[in-house]
């Protein structure tokens, strides 16, 4: 069961988890190439296997870690702005930084996320839903 899974409180749903995209593998492919780096490519796998980002009707959620756990999080309410943060090269394969603002000095950051307007789109549709 992943971390975001896990975590959920009474009635709190996950509204979608994001996937890193596919350059954040190139290391992997490199590690896995150079047949001698076989444990550091066994890490890199591991590493980015364990990378969860997510947003709940509650929160906005990142988790890292294989054996210990490192995470960040904040409240839907807390949110003051998503922003986007694109490269050349992210801009040409599709990837790029989200950065999720709260109130004092908290940031949340998904690194090198797939399909970033998406990711901001639903972080934003999910803080700041549309009155009907």
């Amino acid at each position: 069961m992943s971390y975001i899974q896990e975590s959920l409180s009474e009635g709190e749903q996950v509204v979608r988890v994001f996937k890193q995209h596919w350059v954040t593998r190139v290391w992997l492919v490199i590690w896995i190439l150079l047949i001698v780096t076989i444990p550091i490519a066994v890490y890199e796998w591991l590493r980015l296997r364990t990378i969860e980002h997510g947003v709940t009707n509650k929160r906005v959620i990142f988790k890292q870690g294989i054996i210990s756990r490192h995470t960040e999080e904040m409240k839907l309410g807390s949110i003051e702005t998503v922003e986007i943060d694109q490269g050349v090269w992210g801009r040409l394969l599709g990837f790029g930084d989200v950065k999720v603002t709260g109130r004092g000095i908290s940031d949340v950051v998904f690194r090198t996320i797939d399909d970033p307007m998406e990711v901001k789109r639903q972080i934003e549709g999910v803080s700041h839903p549309v009155a009907s």
